[in-house]
């Protein structure tokens, strides 16, 4: 892959997809010319990690169900993703196993009667480590955005915390948004 930057929006990844519909991401690289795909490498229950507890307003090492994906665009590795949820949600569902979702996990919420309503995103930068180096295809002097999203229900209610992690010369984050 190229290090020309692709430009990125949350909003397709936050709504739920309509039925036969790809997930966001295929959609996305599709519309663009190129083939995105996902490899789930881990799904299950697993302490949470203290930002994760604290997103949750859970106790530090409560355990929660994870999804850890590799994106990929053209078979080239553009984001590390770690999306968790809290057991309520997810233990016993498709979230909690490595196979595809159809139309994605967004769709599988609302399916099951949780809807995002409201989206907090930070965004920041530092240094990759060896293992994300290697996963990322990078170097270890090029930098990384980290994005840490939590999207919370009508009652304000956090029911997913996605944690990404991308090349940064390889991305660029765009926000727009409503105001009134």
């Amino acid at each position: 892959m190229s290090d020309s930057t692709w430009v990125s929006t949350s909003m397709p990844y936050l709504a739920p997809r309509e039925s036969g519909q790809p997930d966001a991401w295929a959609a996305e690289a599709a519309a663009r010319g190129g083939k995105g795909s996902q490899r789930i490498t881990y799904a299950g229950e697993v302490p949470a990690p203290d930002e994760v507890a604290a997103l949750f307003e859970l106790p530090a090492g409560e355990a929660v169900v994870v999804r850890r994906r590799v994106v990929e665009l053209d078979e080239w590795p553009t984001e590390l993703t770690n999306t968790y949820y809290p057991l309520a949600i997810a233990r016993g569902t498709r979230l909690a196993e490595r196979a595809r979702i159809p139309g994605g996990a967004v769709t599988l919420l609302a399916e099951l009667g949780h809807v995002g309503a409201r989206v907090r995103e930070d965004v920041t930068a530092r240094m990759p480590g060896p293992d994300e180096c290697e996963a990322l295809r990078m170097s270890p002097d090029q930098p990384v955005l980290r994005l840490s999203r939590v999207t919370l229900d009508r009652t304000d209610r956090p029911i997913q915390v996605d944690q990404m992690l991308m090349p940064a010369h390889r991305q660029q984050l765009r926000y727009e948004m409503r105001i009134g």
